[in-house]
């Protein structure tokens, strides 16, 4: 009996050392300077790891591999510190799980000011990078001092470029603080050697990521509709959670109705434009201009929807909202793929990005759908699609996806949108899109032939990065000058 209760004793106080060694993990205290920020602040904290990236903080999740840590904290004052340690929400595995090894270390304190990424967003306080060596000294704390602000981006005008900052009263209202629509007007050549011409409008949308700043300084003038000079509006659709797309929706508030209420009015005041308006974009500018059309269809005279994001829920990357059961696993339980290499080469799974972006917590591409297309929670955050831990759709959330899935607008409101929205759409993709975009197009083509409706569809070899090539971009730009002929018809009879 005694042995029995000595070893007893002896598992007891191994188990004791074993939960000391793992309260005592691996920790990082974090702090902000009064020269970064006067405080106090309030929201979330990130920190980034990584072991190849030298900033951290600026890597696309995906290549190369990071880790990421948040919490939530408040009121927390200038100088004084917080704690990372294994109650703070990871990927992949707890701060005192990763692997061993020397790190590149930065953290971002998140006073969401309207910028898209945490990692670049206005005011967000950060640290340059630092070394940090974890190693099995499981006791050791680290210190980070974040004495850095981001600053707001600026904008350098050229001959042919130019800023647009317009004032949204419907998204301030929204957001509760002054809001702005921001574009690049790019101008085409004629417009100063033509001082008396008028000029037909091409919007086009960035994907995800897209910003318009990439236009500051550039010496050059708008790509021509084909042949026909135009000025080319550029669209980023940035926003707090991701990509606005320009749809009205719960969390982000009336993008769409901004974009036509307000900033068109003000591009048609200030430049030289003729009315017409037509509609581009690729990704999730493909998905933008294409619900914009739907949508809008007076407004715009025709949309060139390229490689876009989900325009079929039934085969969302490969997953059918409305019936599969799991985001991360199909039928026979295989995870499923997010990312490819053309179409067949697993590049990232379904699981490690929406595990990833729950971290982040906003401004990524699942979180920017969930924003989206989704409900807003009590406490203001987007309801998830799914589960985070298991990947189970919620059903709910999903019948709420509903009102953006343009394949079933279209399929239910057809004879009302015929007069209005019929041949005014091109669709193309390339036959191997890295995120099996090809697949939804697919499934939209075949509802909209047995709707009969005059859609243009065409698929080109490629993915979704290779397949802007000269053809590709010629067929579109072709598309469009086609529209426009239409329109000027139509414009001229009118007048007539």
């Amino acid at each position: 009996m005694e042995k029995i209760q000595k070893r007893q004793i002896l598992i007891l106080g191994l188990l004791v050392f074993l939960f000391n060694m793992s309260v005592e993990a691996q920790k990082i205290k974090v702090s902000y300077t009064s020269d970064a920020y006067e405080g106090p602040f309030s929201g979330k904290v990130i920190l980034y790891l990584s072991k190849y990236g030298k900033t951290p903080k600026d890597l696309n999740y995906g290549m190369p591999l990071f880790c990421v840590f948040s919490i939530t904290v408040n009121k927390v004052d200038p100088n004084s510190t917080i704690l990372f340690d294994d109650s703070a929400i990871a990927y992949p595995v707890k701060l005192s799980d990763i692997e061993r090894g020397e790190y590149y270390a930065q953290v971002v304190w998140d006073r969401n000011n309207g910028g898209r990424n945490i990692g670049s967003s206005p005011d967000n306080m950060y640290n340059e990078p630092i070394k940090i060596n974890l190693t099995k000294d499981f006791g050791k704390t680290f210190s980070i001092s974040c004495n850095s602000k981001m600053p707001v981006p600026t904008f350098e005008e050229t001959d042919y470029v130019k800023e647009l900052q317009a004032p949204s009263p419907l998204l301030s209202s929204f957001y509760k603080r002054a809001t702005t629509i921001d574009a690049a007007i790019i101008l085409p050549l004629e417009y100063y050697s033509a001082p008396s011409r008028m000029f037909p409008v091409l919007y086009k949308i960035s994907g995800f990521g897209g910003d318009y700043h990439s236009y500051s300084g550039k010496e050059e003038n708008s790509t021509p509709l084909d042949s026909i000079p135009c000025i080319t509006v550029y669209l980023d659709g940035n926003c707090p959670t991701g990509h606005s797309t320009y749809a009205n929706s719960a969390n982000n508030g009336p993008w769409g109705d901004a974009l036509i209420n307000e900033l068109i009015p003000l591009i048609e005041k200030k430049y030289r434009c003729n009315g017409a308006r037509f509609l581009t974009g690729h990704s999730s500018g493909g998905w933008t201009v294409a619900w914009l059309q739907v949508n809008y269809p007076k407004v715009f005279a025709g949309c060139w929807s390229s490689s876009p994001d989900p325009v079929d829920f039934r085969n969302f990357q490969l997953v059918n909202i409305y019936e599969d059961k799991n985001m991360y696993y199909d039928k026979e339980e295989n995870i499923r793929i997010d990312g490819s290499i053309g179409g067949r080469i697993p590049w990232i799974y379904l699981r490690d990005d929406y595990r990833i972006e729950n971290v982040l917590y906003r401004g990524e591409q699942y979180m920017s759908w969930n924003a989206v297309f989704g409900k807003m929670m009590k406490n203001g955050v987007p309801e998830s699609i799914c589960n985070v831990n298991t990947g189970e759709i919620n059903p709910v959330v999903a019948s709420h996806w509903k009102d953006y899935d343009i394949s079933l607008i279209l399929r239910n409101h057809w004879e009302e949108l015929k007069p209005d929205l019929d041949a005014k759409i091109r669709i193309s993709v390339g036959t191997d899109d890295n995120f099996f975009l090809d697949k939804s197009v697919k499934l939209l083509e075949k509802e909209m032939k047995k709707l009969h409706a005059n859609f243009e569809f065409a698929y080109y070899p490629g993915d979704h990065f290779t397949v802007h090539y000269d053809a590709y971009n010629k067929d579109g730009y072709q598309f469009l000058a086609k529209k426009y002929a239409e329109w000027l018809a139509q414009h001229l009879q009118t007048k007539n």
